[in-house]
């Protein structure tokens, strides 16, 4: 999958872009539930986060360009294993 860039509605609490809360993929605005997880490598942030209508999202947040970006996706009833 090749990477797309999103806009993302984050709350900052703490910090700046603490957590997603909803992310916008053209005219469709998705609810995040629940952040699942969430890593670091230099200069990014991941979050896998699940959205109000089941299906599973990746963003990558690029923090110097405050960029986020679909890394991966899993719509609702695929089996667990690797996102595609």
């Amino acid at each position: 999958m090749c990477e797309q860039r999103v806009r993302v509605e984050t709350y900052s609490g703490f910090k700046a872009d603490e957590r997603p809360l909803r992310l916008h993929l053209g005219d469709r605005a998705l609810e995040v539930v629940s952040v699942e997880d969430r890593w670091y490598s230099p200069g990014e942030t991941y979050f896998r986060v699940l959205t109000a209508n089941g299906d599973r999202y990746v963003l990558r947040h690029t923090e110097a360009q405050d960029v986020w970006t679909l890394a991966a996706y899993r719509a609702r009833g695929v089996p667990r294993g690797r996102l595609t």
